[in-house]
Parts: structure tokens; C-alpha cells; sequence
């Protein structure tokens, strides 16, 4: 065999073997960079994270809102604070949380009693902020939804009645409503008189502040004065906080 004929048949050896390391290599590497760019992870389609509630819940929009119109607070019924508070996490179970309707999630809950419930509702319990995150309902709105969803699956609990007047958006007894606001927010500063809060009850410790008469104080009180913040820091309505502030006003006539 002449050298050029010996040339010829290793070059065809090389081109064969460059061609074969194509075929063979370009697919390993494209399957090493998607393993690279997902980090070798495998979907598993069985996986609770791979439901349609689940992926329905991971994909939703960012600061995805419903319209409650059921109402001004205090008049919202169980549906209505279930579907725009708690549905977010019970519809599909997110972190923990009962799924709506589900029986065998909640027959170990119901069992406890509705006051056990509602308590854990507006207290918090595991993953779940005090009254689901939304500060704004009153105690009544969430033992209403507590209702709904035990209802649901075979409870026979009573929502709480509608007071008169607040289904209407008429005006909120600060004997009742706020009482019940004071009892919560207002009192970790008037109780006792901190950072210079008139004590409640305290008439000499009121008196300079109630010369402009009583709406004006409440407006003053609204708008944050000195170490108080805005409505005390209160995050419902304003007709809610007017029912607080005149409540604590009454008490030092």
C-alpha cells in the first residue's frame, strides 16, 4: 500500500469518527445542560405539590384581590369571609390547613367544639396568622366562616347574628363593638396610661383633650398624635374606630 492510499484511509477513519462523536455527543451534551439548568430535578406526577389546586396555587398572580361587596365589617356572613379571606389557603389545603369540605380533615377539629375553633381562628394556630391575616374582621365574621366551612362537611354550627343596623351600614354601638375594640387594641396604651395616653376612666387626664368637643378629638385621634399612631394603630374601619374612641370618651364623662 502506497503512503498516500494509507493517508487516504486514515482521514476517512478520522471523518467517520468525528461524525460518530457528533451523533453521540451532541445529544449527551444538550441532556447534561438541561440537567445543569434544572438541577436534575424529576417531576413526579403522583407528588401532592403536582395537583391542579396545588399548581393553581403556586401560579396565581401576585397580589391577586376579590371584591367583597357582601357588605361594610361586621355584617360579612361566613360565605362571603370564607371566599375573600380564607379561601386562599383551605380551597386547596395549603401549609397544613384543612381543605374545604374535606371530612376527614376537619372531623378531628370539629370534635374540639366551635369555641375551640373559633378561638384557634382568632388567635392563630400553626402556619395560620390570627384571623387568617385579616385584621379588619371582626370576631363575629370569623366565627361566621369557622361555621360555613365546619357547616360544610357536616357541622350543625350557628353563625353569629348580624348586629342591627351593621348589615344596613348604619351606626356601630361603642358599648358593643367598641368595647370589643377597646378590650383588644386600645387598652395595651390607655389601660394604663402609657406614653402619655389619657387613662381610661381618668376625667382630669381627658378633659384637656375633649375642649374641642368630642368629634374633634376622635379626628385628632384618627389622624395619630404624639407617640400614637393613626387610629392607634387599629387597621379596621373608620366607623369602627369612631365606636372606640367614643367608647373610651364615655367612660371618662
Amino acid at each position: 500500500m502506497s503512503e498516500a492510499q494509507a493517508d487516504s484511509q486514515m482521514s476517512a477513519k478520522a471523518l467517520i469518527g468525528i461524525v460518530l462523536a457528533a451523533i453521540v455527543g451532541i445529544p449527551v451534551f444538550i441532556l447534561l445542560v438541561i440537567q445543569l439548568a434544572t438541577g436534575g430535578m424529576k417531576n413526579n406526577a403522583a407528588s401532592p405539590s403536582m395537583t391542579n389546586e396545588a399548581v393553581l396555587a403556586r401560579i396565581q398572580p401576585i397580589g391577586l384581590a376579590k371584591l367583597d361587596d357582601s357588605g361594610p365589617p361586621g355584617s360579612r356572613n361566613g360565605k362571603a369571609v370564607y371566599e375573600s379571606v380564607c379561601m386562599s389557603c383551605h380551597a386547596a389545603g395549603l401549609a397544613g390547613s384543612p381543605k374545604f369540605a374535606d371530612a376527614g380533615a376537619w372531623g378531628a377539629r370539629i370534635s374540639k367544639g366551635f369555641a375551640t375553633l373559633v378561638e384557634h381562628a382568632n388567635k392563630g394556630l400553626g402556619a395560620m396568622p390570627a384571623k387568617g391575616g385579616a385584621a379588619d374582621l371582626t370576631d363575629d365574621e370569623v366565627a361566621r366562616a369557622v361555621a360555613y366551612m365546619g357547616n360544610a362537611v357536616g357541622a350543625k354550627f350557628t353563625e353569629p347574628p348580624v348586629a342591627a343596623g351593621a348589615a344596613a351600614g348604619g351606626k356601630i354601638d361603642p358599648a358593643v363593638k367598641g368595647k370589643e375594640i377597646y378590650d383588644s387594641v386600645c387598652v395595651a396604651c390607655h389601660g394604663t396610661g402609657v406614653a402619655g395616653a389619657p387613662k381610661f376612666a381618668d376625667k382630669a387626664a381627658w378633659a384637656s383633650r375633649l375642649k374641642g368637643g368630642v368629634e374633634e378629638a376622635i379626628k385628632t385621634a384618627a389622624k395619630g398624635i404624639n407617640a400614637m399612631p393613626a387610629k392607634g394603630g387599629y387597621t379596621g374601619s373608620d366607623a369602627e374606630f369612631h365606636a372606640a374612641a367614643e367608647y373610651l370618651i364615655n367612660a371618662s364623662k
